[in-house]
Protein backbone atom coordinates (compact mmCIF):
# COMPACT_ATOMS: atom_id res chain seq x y z
CA UNK A 1 0.00 0.00 0.00
CA UNK A 2 1.70 3.53 -1.29
CA UNK A 3 1.57 6.53 1.75
CA UNK A 4 -1.05 8.10 -0.79
CA UNK A 5 -3.20 4.86 -0.03
CA UNK A 6 -2.51 4.81 3.62
CA UNK A 7 -3.88 8.42 3.57
CA UNK A 8 -6.91 7.87 2.44
CA UNK A 9 -7.51 5.30 4.53
CA UNK A 10 -6.78 7.38 7.93
CA UNK A 11 -9.00 9.86 5.88
CA UNK A 12 -12.13 7.19 5.18
CA UNK A 13 -11.50 6.70 9.56
CA UNK A 14 -11.44 9.93 10.61
CA UNK A 15 -14.30 11.14 8.59
CA UNK A 16 -16.63 8.16 9.34
CA UNK A 17 -16.15 9.18 13.10
CA UNK A 18 -16.57 12.74 12.64
CA UNK A 19 -19.62 12.42 11.15
CA UNK A 20 -21.09 9.90 13.67
CA UNK A 21 -19.82 12.62 16.66
CA UNK A 22 -22.16 15.10 14.58
CA UNK A 23 -24.94 13.13 15.04
CA UNK A 24 -24.42 12.58 18.27
CA UNK A 25 -23.61 16.04 19.62
CA UNK A 26 -26.57 17.42 17.46
CA UNK A 27 -29.27 15.07 19.24
CA UNK A 28 -27.39 16.60 22.49
CA UNK A 29 -25.13 13.39 23.59
CA UNK A 30 -22.97 14.35 26.61
CA UNK A 31 -19.48 15.38 24.97
CA UNK A 32 -17.62 12.65 27.44
CA UNK A 33 -20.23 9.87 25.35
CA UNK A 34 -19.72 11.85 21.86
CA UNK A 35 -15.36 11.89 22.72
CA UNK A 36 -15.96 8.02 23.74
CA UNK A 37 -17.66 6.80 20.94
CA UNK A 38 -15.57 8.76 18.52
CA UNK A 39 -12.54 7.02 19.99
CA UNK A 40 -14.36 3.60 19.50
CA UNK A 41 -14.85 4.24 15.93
CA UNK A 42 -10.92 5.40 15.65
CA UNK A 43 -10.06 2.09 17.38
CA UNK A 44 -11.86 -0.03 15.30
CA UNK A 45 -10.34 1.22 12.30
CA UNK A 46 -6.82 0.87 13.76
CA UNK A 47 -6.03 3.98 14.29
CA UNK A 48 -4.29 4.30 17.53
CA UNK A 49 -3.76 7.29 19.65
CA UNK A 50 -6.19 9.64 18.49
CA UNK A 51 -7.01 13.09 20.52
CA UNK A 52 -10.58 14.52 20.29
CA UNK A 53 -11.26 18.03 20.54
CA UNK A 54 -14.94 19.12 20.88
CA UNK A 55 -16.41 22.32 21.61
CA UNK A 56 -20.32 23.13 20.91
CA UNK A 57 -20.30 23.48 18.00
CA UNK A 58 -17.63 22.12 15.97
CA UNK A 59 -15.13 18.40 16.33
CA UNK A 60 -11.25 17.80 16.07
CA UNK A 61 -9.73 14.91 15.47
CA UNK A 62 -5.79 14.94 15.82
CA UNK A 63 -4.17 11.36 14.62
CA UNK A 64 -0.37 11.12 14.39
CA UNK A 65 0.62 7.90 12.86
CA UNK A 66 4.23 7.64 14.05
CA UNK A 67 6.16 9.85 16.58
CA UNK A 68 8.87 10.70 13.48
CA UNK A 69 5.85 12.11 11.61
CA UNK A 70 3.61 15.19 11.66
CA UNK A 71 0.23 15.01 13.40
CA UNK A 72 -2.73 15.47 10.98
CA UNK A 73 -5.82 17.14 12.18
CA UNK A 74 -9.69 17.00 10.83
CA UNK A 75 -12.59 18.85 12.01
CA UNK A 76 -16.09 18.87 10.99
CA UNK A 77 -18.49 22.20 12.03
CA UNK A 78 -22.02 20.64 13.91
CA UNK A 79 -24.17 22.95 11.73
CA UNK A 80 -27.90 21.51 13.19
CA UNK A 81 -29.95 20.58 16.09
CA UNK A 82 -32.48 18.06 16.30
CA UNK A 83 -34.38 15.70 18.13
CA UNK A 84 -34.10 12.82 16.66
CA UNK A 85 -34.05 9.48 18.67
CA UNK A 86 -34.71 7.23 15.69
CA UNK A 87 -31.63 8.58 14.15
CA UNK A 88 -29.82 8.48 17.60
CA UNK A 89 -30.34 4.59 17.88
CA UNK A 90 -29.95 3.73 14.52
CA UNK A 91 -26.25 5.20 14.91
CA UNK A 92 -25.66 3.59 17.95
CA UNK A 93 -26.46 0.59 16.81
CA UNK A 94 -24.35 1.50 13.72
CA UNK A 95 -21.51 2.08 15.96
CA UNK A 96 -21.40 -1.13 18.00
CA UNK A 97 -22.14 -3.68 14.94
CA UNK A 98 -18.85 -1.48 13.36
CA UNK A 99 -16.70 -1.92 16.48
CA UNK A 100 -17.80 -5.75 16.68
CA UNK A 101 -16.51 -6.20 12.56
CA UNK A 102 -19.97 -7.19 11.35
CA UNK A 103 -19.60 -3.91 8.71
CA UNK A 104 -16.84 -3.06 7.17
CA UNK A 105 -15.82 0.83 7.50
CA UNK A 106 -17.37 1.77 4.10
CA UNK A 107 -20.49 0.11 4.53
CA UNK A 108 -21.09 1.66 7.65
CA UNK A 109 -20.25 4.94 5.93
CA UNK A 110 -22.68 4.48 3.17
CA UNK A 111 -25.18 3.33 6.33
CA UNK A 112 -24.61 6.47 8.24
CA UNK A 113 -25.18 8.76 4.82
CA UNK A 114 -28.82 7.05 4.46
CA UNK A 115 -29.50 7.48 8.24
CA UNK A 116 -29.04 11.24 7.96
CA UNK A 117 -30.45 11.84 4.34
CA UNK A 118 -33.40 9.48 5.39
CA UNK A 119 -36.73 11.39 6.84
CA UNK A 120 -38.60 11.12 9.99
CA UNK A 121 -40.20 7.16 10.29
CA UNK A 122 -43.33 8.11 11.34
CA UNK A 123 -45.84 10.94 9.57
CA UNK A 124 -45.27 14.22 10.92
CA UNK A 125 -48.49 14.60 11.88
CA UNK A 126 -48.54 12.01 14.14
CA UNK A 127 -45.79 13.96 15.69
CA UNK A 128 -47.58 16.82 15.91
CA UNK A 129 -50.47 15.52 17.95
CA UNK A 130 -48.42 13.34 20.21
CA UNK A 131 -46.93 17.16 21.07
CA UNK A 132 -50.86 17.76 22.13
CA UNK A 133 -51.00 14.64 24.08
CA UNK A 134 -48.13 15.59 26.12
CA UNK A 135 -49.72 18.97 27.01
CA UNK A 136 -52.72 17.24 27.88
CA UNK A 137 -50.75 15.20 29.93
CA UNK A 138 -48.85 17.60 31.82
CA UNK A 139 -52.19 19.63 32.74
CA UNK A 140 -53.56 16.23 34.10
CA UNK A 141 -50.53 15.95 35.79
CA UNK A 142 -51.14 19.23 37.48
CA UNK A 143 -54.63 18.63 38.62
CA UNK A 144 -56.99 19.84 35.32
CA UNK A 145 -59.67 18.78 34.04
CA UNK A 146 -60.83 16.96 31.00
CA UNK A 147 -61.96 21.15 29.34
CA UNK A 148 -58.50 21.87 30.22
CA UNK A 149 -57.16 18.74 28.84
CA UNK A 150 -58.10 19.39 25.71
CA UNK A 151 -57.64 23.23 25.79
CA UNK A 152 -53.47 22.11 26.26
CA UNK A 153 -54.09 19.87 23.52
CA UNK A 154 -55.25 22.14 21.05
CA UNK A 155 -53.01 24.63 22.57
CA UNK A 156 -49.76 22.99 21.66
CA UNK A 157 -50.76 21.65 18.57
CA UNK A 158 -51.07 25.33 17.15
CA UNK A 159 -47.58 26.13 19.20
CA UNK A 160 -46.27 22.72 17.33
CA UNK A 161 -47.29 23.96 13.70
CA UNK A 162 -45.67 27.80 14.32
CA UNK A 163 -42.79 26.64 15.91
CA UNK A 164 -42.36 24.21 12.69
CA UNK A 165 -43.13 27.00 10.21
CA UNK A 166 -40.69 29.95 11.94
CA UNK A 167 -37.89 27.06 11.20
CA UNK A 168 -39.23 26.87 7.99
CA UNK A 169 -38.24 30.64 7.67
CA UNK A 170 -34.96 30.18 9.59
CA UNK A 171 -36.53 31.88 12.24
CA UNK A 172 -33.95 31.64 15.42
CA UNK A 173 -34.90 29.21 17.75
CA UNK A 174 -35.15 32.05 20.64
CA UNK A 175 -37.91 33.98 18.65
CA UNK A 176 -39.94 30.44 18.97
CA UNK A 177 -40.06 29.95 22.16
CA UNK A 178 -40.72 33.84 22.46
CA UNK A 179 -43.71 33.03 20.11
CA UNK A 180 -44.63 29.55 21.93
CA UNK A 181 -44.79 31.51 25.17
CA UNK A 182 -47.09 34.13 24.14
CA UNK A 183 -49.39 31.95 22.12
CA UNK A 184 -50.26 29.30 25.75
CA UNK A 185 -50.65 32.63 27.66
CA UNK A 186 -53.11 34.06 25.59
CA UNK A 187 -54.89 31.45 25.43
CA UNK A 188 -55.41 31.44 29.27
CA UNK A 189 -56.00 34.96 28.61
CA UNK A 190 -58.85 34.10 26.50
CA UNK A 191 -60.07 31.49 28.86
CA UNK A 192 -60.06 33.84 32.01
CA UNK A 193 -61.94 36.70 30.20
CA UNK A 194 -64.58 34.04 29.03
CA UNK A 195 -64.89 32.66 32.78
CA UNK A 196 -64.11 29.54 31.46
CA UNK A 197 -64.64 27.09 34.19
CA UNK A 198 -61.20 25.87 34.47
CA UNK A 199 -57.36 26.75 35.43
CA UNK A 200 -55.78 28.84 33.00
CA UNK A 201 -52.92 28.80 34.29
CA UNK A 202 -52.29 25.21 33.22
CA UNK A 203 -52.66 25.89 29.77
CA UNK A 204 -49.57 28.47 30.38
CA UNK A 205 -47.64 25.57 32.38
CA UNK A 206 -48.41 22.55 29.73
CA UNK A 207 -47.09 25.21 27.03
CA UNK A 208 -43.73 26.00 29.02
CA UNK A 209 -43.44 22.06 29.98
CA UNK A 210 -43.78 21.69 26.16
CA UNK A 211 -41.02 24.20 25.24
CA UNK A 212 -38.61 23.37 28.20
CA UNK A 213 -38.46 19.82 26.76
CA UNK A 214 -36.51 20.22 23.86
CA UNK A 215 -33.79 22.09 25.67
CA UNK A 216 -30.97 19.62 26.67
CA UNK A 217 -29.99 20.73 30.29
CA UNK A 218 -28.76 17.24 31.02
CA UNK A 219 -26.29 17.09 28.46
CA UNK A 220 -25.09 20.69 30.07
CA UNK A 221 -24.55 19.45 33.04
CA UNK A 222 -23.05 16.08 32.40
CA UNK A 223 -20.55 18.05 30.86
CA UNK A 224 -19.80 20.55 33.95
CA UNK A 225 -19.94 16.96 36.29
CA UNK A 226 -17.36 15.19 33.86
CA UNK A 227 -14.88 18.21 33.21
CA UNK A 228 -15.65 19.43 29.77
CA UNK A 229 -16.52 23.13 30.52
CA UNK A 230 -16.27 24.57 27.74
CA UNK A 231 -18.89 22.87 25.77
CA UNK A 232 -20.87 22.74 29.32
CA UNK A 233 -20.83 26.44 29.42
CA UNK A 234 -22.06 27.06 25.80
CA UNK A 235 -24.73 24.58 26.43
CA UNK A 236 -25.83 26.38 29.70
CA UNK A 237 -26.02 29.20 27.90
CA UNK A 238 -28.06 28.14 25.18
CA UNK A 239 -30.05 26.69 27.69
CA UNK A 240 -30.36 30.13 29.74
CA UNK A 241 -31.23 31.59 26.21
CA UNK A 242 -34.02 29.31 25.57
CA UNK A 243 -35.57 29.55 28.51
CA UNK A 244 -34.57 33.68 28.46
CA UNK A 245 -37.55 33.50 25.19
CA UNK A 246 -39.88 31.47 26.97
CA UNK A 247 -39.91 34.03 29.92
CA UNK A 248 -40.28 37.02 27.68
CA UNK A 249 -43.31 35.23 25.62
CA UNK A 250 -45.26 34.61 29.09
CA UNK A 251 -43.91 38.22 30.19
CA UNK A 252 -45.37 39.79 27.41
CA UNK A 253 -48.66 37.97 27.50
CA UNK A 254 -49.19 38.73 31.45
CA UNK A 255 -48.28 42.33 30.79
CA UNK A 256 -50.95 42.83 28.18
CA UNK A 257 -53.60 40.73 29.92
CA UNK A 258 -52.66 43.06 33.19
CA UNK A 259 -53.61 46.15 31.19
CA UNK A 260 -56.73 44.27 30.18
CA UNK A 261 -57.43 43.87 33.65
CA UNK A 262 -56.74 40.16 33.11
CA UNK A 263 -54.79 38.78 36.50
CA UNK A 264 -54.73 34.58 35.64
CA UNK A 265 -52.87 33.51 38.73
CA UNK A 266 -52.08 30.44 40.05
CA UNK A 267 -54.39 28.02 41.68
CA UNK A 268 -53.56 26.46 44.87
CA UNK A 269 -52.51 22.94 44.01
CA UNK A 270 -52.64 20.20 46.94
CA UNK A 271 -51.29 16.42 46.28
CA UNK A 272 -53.79 13.91 47.27
CA UNK A 273 -52.92 10.28 47.30
CA UNK A 274 -56.13 9.57 45.76
CA UNK A 275 -55.04 11.23 42.75
CA UNK A 276 -51.84 8.69 42.63
CA UNK A 277 -52.57 6.54 39.43
CA UNK A 278 -54.01 9.56 37.51
CA UNK A 279 -50.43 11.41 38.36
CA UNK A 280 -48.55 8.43 37.74
CA UNK A 281 -50.05 7.30 34.89
CA UNK A 282 -50.59 11.23 33.82
CA UNK A 283 -46.05 11.46 33.74
CA UNK A 284 -46.13 7.89 32.04
CA UNK A 285 -48.34 9.48 29.33
CA UNK A 286 -46.40 12.88 28.70
CA UNK A 287 -42.79 10.62 28.70
CA UNK A 288 -44.34 7.96 25.68
CA UNK A 289 -46.02 11.53 23.93
CA UNK A 290 -42.77 12.96 23.82
CA UNK A 291 -40.51 10.22 23.33
CA UNK A 292 -42.82 9.89 19.87
CA UNK A 293 -42.41 13.29 19.46
CA UNK A 294 -39.03 12.97 19.30
CA UNK A 295 -39.37 9.81 16.57
CA UNK A 296 -38.06 7.47 19.34
CA UNK A 297 -37.78 3.63 18.14
CA UNK A 298 -41.70 1.90 18.83
CA UNK A 299 -39.86 -0.72 21.12
CA UNK A 300 -38.50 2.16 23.34
CA UNK A 301 -41.96 3.64 24.33
CA UNK A 302 -42.64 0.68 27.22
CA UNK A 303 -39.34 1.58 29.09
CA UNK A 304 -40.20 5.14 28.76
CA UNK A 305 -43.36 4.55 29.70
CA UNK A 306 -42.10 2.28 33.01
CA UNK A 307 -39.34 4.86 34.11
CA UNK A 308 -41.95 8.57 32.90
CA UNK A 309 -44.56 6.81 35.24
CA UNK A 310 -41.75 5.47 38.13
CA UNK A 311 -40.49 9.25 38.52
CA UNK A 312 -43.94 10.76 38.71
CA UNK A 313 -44.64 8.16 41.30
CA UNK A 314 -41.67 9.01 43.45
CA UNK A 315 -41.96 12.75 42.95
CA UNK A 316 -45.75 12.57 44.21
CA UNK A 317 -44.83 10.61 47.54
CA UNK A 318 -42.02 12.77 48.07
CA UNK A 319 -43.68 15.73 47.54
CA UNK A 320 -46.36 14.44 50.06
CA UNK A 321 -43.97 13.58 52.28
CA UNK A 322 -43.15 17.42 51.88
CA UNK A 323 -39.31 17.44 51.01
CA UNK A 324 -39.67 20.11 48.94
CA UNK A 325 -39.73 20.58 45.43
CA UNK A 326 -35.53 20.26 44.87
CA UNK A 327 -35.05 17.00 46.80
CA UNK A 328 -38.55 15.47 45.53
CA UNK A 329 -37.15 16.48 41.94
CA UNK A 330 -33.68 15.12 42.78
CA UNK A 331 -35.48 11.61 44.14
CA UNK A 332 -37.35 10.97 41.16
CA UNK A 333 -34.81 11.99 38.64
CA UNK A 334 -32.39 9.85 40.42
CA UNK A 335 -34.83 6.78 40.01
CA UNK A 336 -35.35 8.09 36.15
CA UNK A 337 -31.65 7.96 35.64
CA UNK A 338 -30.73 4.84 37.86
CA UNK A 339 -33.84 2.51 35.75
CA UNK A 340 -32.62 4.41 31.99
CA UNK A 341 -29.64 2.18 31.85
CA UNK A 342 -31.18 -1.66 32.23
CA UNK A 343 -34.68 -0.95 30.43
CA UNK A 344 -32.79 1.36 27.72
CA UNK A 345 -30.04 -1.54 27.03
CA UNK A 346 -32.52 -4.03 26.95
CA UNK A 347 -34.82 -2.30 24.69
CA UNK A 348 -31.88 -1.61 22.47
CA UNK A 349 -31.80 1.72 22.51
CA UNK A 350 -29.38 4.13 24.03
CA UNK A 351 -30.20 5.11 27.35
CA UNK A 352 -30.48 8.47 26.48
CA UNK A 353 -33.44 8.46 24.77
CA UNK A 354 -35.44 6.68 28.07
CA UNK A 355 -33.76 9.20 30.27
CA UNK A 356 -34.69 12.88 27.86
CA UNK A 357 -38.26 10.83 27.99
CA UNK A 358 -38.66 10.44 31.72
CA UNK A 359 -37.63 13.39 32.83
CA UNK A 360 -40.22 15.23 30.77
CA UNK A 361 -42.95 15.11 34.01
CA UNK A 362 -40.81 16.89 36.32
CA UNK A 363 -40.19 19.94 34.61
CA UNK A 364 -40.75 22.78 36.56
CA UNK A 365 -43.39 24.48 34.12
CA UNK A 366 -46.11 25.52 36.72
CA UNK A 367 -43.21 27.01 39.15
CA UNK A 368 -41.78 29.46 36.59
CA UNK A 369 -45.01 30.52 35.70
CA UNK A 370 -46.16 31.37 39.27
CA UNK A 371 -42.34 33.15 39.61
CA UNK A 372 -43.50 35.36 36.62
CA UNK A 373 -46.74 36.12 37.97
CA UNK A 374 -45.96 37.13 41.09
CA UNK A 375 -43.13 39.77 39.42
CA UNK A 376 -45.28 40.66 36.40
CA UNK A 377 -48.99 40.57 37.90
CA UNK A 378 -48.70 41.08 41.30
CA UNK A 379 -45.36 43.07 41.43
CA UNK A 380 -44.03 40.99 44.47
CA UNK A 381 -40.20 39.74 44.12
CA UNK A 382 -40.97 36.54 45.62
CA UNK A 383 -41.43 35.93 42.49
CA UNK A 384 -37.31 36.21 42.29
CA UNK A 385 -37.84 32.99 45.04
CA UNK A 386 -40.19 30.63 42.63
CA UNK A 387 -37.87 31.58 39.43
CA UNK A 388 -34.78 30.67 41.82
CA UNK A 389 -36.68 27.19 42.93
CA UNK A 390 -37.17 26.74 39.44
CA UNK A 391 -33.75 26.97 38.52
CA UNK A 392 -33.14 24.55 41.63
CA UNK A 393 -35.16 21.92 39.86
CA UNK A 394 -33.77 21.85 36.61
CA UNK A 395 -30.60 21.30 38.34
CA UNK A 396 -32.12 18.78 40.40
CA UNK A 397 -33.33 16.98 37.53
CA UNK A 398 -29.95 16.49 36.01
CA UNK A 399 -27.48 16.45 38.67
CA UNK A 400 -29.97 13.09 39.44
CA UNK A 401 -30.49 11.64 36.33
CA UNK A 402 -26.47 11.42 36.08
CA UNK A 403 -26.06 10.39 39.57
CA UNK A 404 -28.42 7.38 39.30
CA UNK A 405 -26.26 6.78 35.41
CA UNK A 406 -23.24 6.51 37.47
CA UNK A 407 -25.17 4.10 39.83
CA UNK A 408 -26.71 1.97 37.65
CA UNK A 409 -23.60 1.19 35.46
CA UNK A 410 -21.69 -1.95 35.88
CA UNK A 411 -18.04 -0.96 36.14
CA UNK A 412 -15.41 -3.27 34.67
CA UNK A 413 -11.86 -3.31 34.78
CA UNK A 414 -12.10 -2.10 31.00
CA UNK A 415 -15.22 -0.14 31.10
CA UNK A 416 -13.31 1.71 34.20
CA UNK A 417 -10.13 2.83 32.22
CA UNK A 418 -11.94 4.04 29.44
CA UNK A 419 -14.60 5.81 32.32
CA UNK A 420 -11.66 7.26 34.14
CA UNK A 421 -10.19 8.82 30.88
CA UNK A 422 -13.25 10.63 30.58
CA UNK A 423 -14.63 10.79 33.66
CA UNK A 424 -18.21 10.37 33.14
CA UNK A 425 -21.00 7.72 32.76
CA UNK A 426 -21.97 6.61 29.50
CA UNK A 427 -25.38 7.51 27.94
CA UNK A 428 -24.91 6.23 24.17
CA UNK A 429 -22.01 4.19 22.57
CA UNK A 430 -20.32 1.15 23.34
CA UNK A 431 -18.94 0.47 26.36
CA UNK A 432 -15.23 0.50 25.08
CA UNK A 433 -13.90 0.15 21.79
CA UNK A 434 -13.22 -3.52 20.21
CA UNK A 435 -9.54 -3.40 19.17
CA UNK A 436 -9.25 -5.25 16.16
Amino acid sequence: MTDLDEQREVYRTLDLALRIGEVLLSSGAGTADATATILGVTAAGALRGCEVDITFTSIAISYQASPDTAPETHMRVVRYRSQDFSRLTEVDRLVRRYSRGEVTRDEASRELARLTSAGPPYPRWTAVIAWGVMAGGATLLLGGGWLITLVAFVTAIVIDLNNRWFNRQRLPAFYQQVAGAFVATAVALVLYAVHAPVKPSLVVAAGIIMLLAGIALTGAVQDAITGYYVTAAARSLEAMLLTGGIIAGVSLGLAIGIKLGFHVGIEAQTIQLSNLPIMVGAGALMAVAFAYASYAPLRALLPVAVIGGAGSLVFTLMTRAEFGPAWSTAAAAFTVGFGSYSLGRRSGVPPLVVVVSGTVPLLPGLTIYKGLYELTGLGNLIGIVSLATAVAIAIAIASGVILGEYIAQPIRREARRLEDRLAGPRLIGPRRPIRR
